[in-house]
């Protein structure tokens, strides 16, 4: 009986571990890791380095929850924002994607994530204190709710909503319908995301 041939050990490490990446599954994990072989050992140590070197350099900012080399981060920092107006997203990709399109010229507040029972999400675990400290604490005028137009999305709207009412002189504004139901704002298209972002709507 032939004995099947695996690959080397280093070689099936490095899959297993690209195959735990999400929507990354065995056939992906070892392409990739076969392309890697074939690059040049300066890319290969320019790559292992940034990996390597990820957690340690990034910070976590205090005020937004962003993901940033300083904290403040460069956003909160910015004294040409209008600290009256703050955008409330999921995570860290939805606000590069609306920083993308240039049409908001606000603070942020991430939440991390969306209120999601099926997934054991409940608001405890969201950043909702912080954003309920926010509102009571800094001179702002509206808040932008920037969620996934889909279930968690929706509830987790909701929820804040109940939150704002406790502070009437704040506008709540939503995201306008240009954006599709079930939509994920990451992989919006700019030219949508944009026409969300200036026709936004007044929540009563």
């Amino acid at each position: 009986m032939v004995e099947i041939m695996s690959y080397p050990k280093l070689i099936q490490n490095l899959i297993n571990q690209f195959a735990k990446l999400p929507s990354i599954g065995p056939k992906t994990a070892e392409r990739l890791v076969f392309y890697l072989l074939y690059q040049p050992q300066k890319d290969l140590h320019d790559f292992g380095e940034a990996i390597e070197h990820l957690k340690e350099n990034i910070k976590i900012c205090s005020k937004c929850f962003n993901f940033a080399e300083t904290n403040p981060c460069y956003i909160c920092e910015d004294s040409r924002r209008d600290t009256s107006l703050l955008c409330v997203v999921a995570k860290p990709q939805d606000m590069a994607a609306i920083e993308k399109v240039k049409s908001f010229n606000g603070l942020y507040h991430i939440l991390g994530g969306n209120i999601s029972p099926i997934e054991n999400i409940q608001p405890k675990s969201l950043k909702l204190q912080e954003l309920i400290d926010r509102l009571t604490k800094e001179d702002i005028s509206e808040v932008l709710i920037a969620l996934n137009p889909d279930v968690p999305g929706e509830t987790t709207t909701a929820y804040i909503q109940k939150i704002l009412q406790k502070f009437p002189n704040i506008k709540t504004s939503r995201l306008a319908r240009g954006l599709p139901v079930g939509a994920d704002l990451e992989y919006a298209d700019d030219a949508t995301l944009e026409s969300a972002i200036n026709s936004r709507q007044e929540v009563i």
